[in-house]
């Protein structure tokens, strides 16, 4: 690994007012990282715990630096904004994280076409845009890493027709930066998607999966977060252009016992939701 901490580094976020993007800006955090929010959550959603102020403060206690700014992903004001506050305040930027996306399990027939819009505006738009907008910034940085939270393109019908809006987003979000990859390469920047083998005990998780029921079958934050920390340590010119699965990372890291992770403390492995195309 090139770096042994992200100590003083710098990581622009899309979204992490709460859930996953938030747990892995505090595994950054509690090494000393500075942290940039991009989220629209400015103030309390009524269904939801978290802004992107409170999440701010969250990451100050770990230890990091925070730098909260209410702004839309969709909007290429709000992105260019948020590339210049970060480099203003920090100096430079040295990770962009693309964590905001937008879930819709509906079929096809059922799905408005103003989610679908979303959908792709968010989660694929969202992840190219801010990604360009940084990587003038980033290429400057001694190991600069994208890192998306999508998964590896699976063709099988399984997945693809599932639900096929948002088989659509995420895997745009996946091409978009395996294209980038490619492209930035010569720049020194690293580009990867991470995606887990269960189901993340999130709150969308519960709301858009139905219930307390499928923590049963998830995994915690956590393990998302601690794989991302690892991804992030690599050596970006070496590292770059996979789609890397959460429990992979951890066993390549030398870390084999996952139970730790469950979302219900004590639930074996092999009860988990086993080969699941969400996170």
């Amino acid at each position: 690994m090139t770096d042994k901490t992200l100590a003083g580094k710098t990581i622009l976020m899309s979204g992490g007012s709460r859930g996953i993007g938030l747990v892995i800006a505090l595994r950054a955090a509690r090494d000393g990282a500075n942290v940039a929010l991009l989220a629209k959550t400015g103030t309390p959603h009524p269904k939801l715990e978290g802004t992107v102020h409170s999440a701010a403060e969250q990451i100050q206690d770990a230890g990091g630096r925070a730098l909260p700014i209410v702004g839309d992903v969709r909007n290429d004001d709000d992105i260019t904004e948020a590339v210049l506050k970060t480099q203003g305040e920090f100096g430079g930027i040295d990770i962009v994280v693309n964590n905001a996306s937008v879930i819709d399990l509906s079929r096809s027939l059922d799905l408005p076409a103003k989610k679908y819009d979303l959908m792709q505006d968010v989660n694929v738009r969202g992840t190219f845009m801010l990604s360009r907008a940084a990587a003038p910034i980033l290429k400057d940085a001694p190991n600069p890493h994208i890192l998306s939270l999508s998964p590896p393109l699976n063709l099988d019908p399984k997945w693809l027709g599932a639900h096929t809006g948002y088989t659509l987003a995420k895997y745009g979000m996946t091409m978009a930066t395996l294209g980038m990859a490619a492209e930035f390469a010569k720049l020194g920047i690293a580009a990867n998607t991470l995606w887990p083998q269960t189901t993340i005990a999130t709150a969308a998780v519960r709301f858009a999966l139905g219930g307390d029921a499928m923590m049963r079958v998830s995994r915690t934050p956590e393990i998302y977060a601690d794989a991302a920390y690892h991804v992030l340590l690599e050596p970006s010119r070496e590292y770059t252009g996979q789609t890397l699965i959460v429990e992979d990372v951890l066993r390549d890291a030398g870390i084999t016992d996952l139970s730790g992770y469950a979302a219900v403390p004590g639930t074996p492995d092999d009860e988990l939701f086993p080969d699941i195309f969400l996170g």
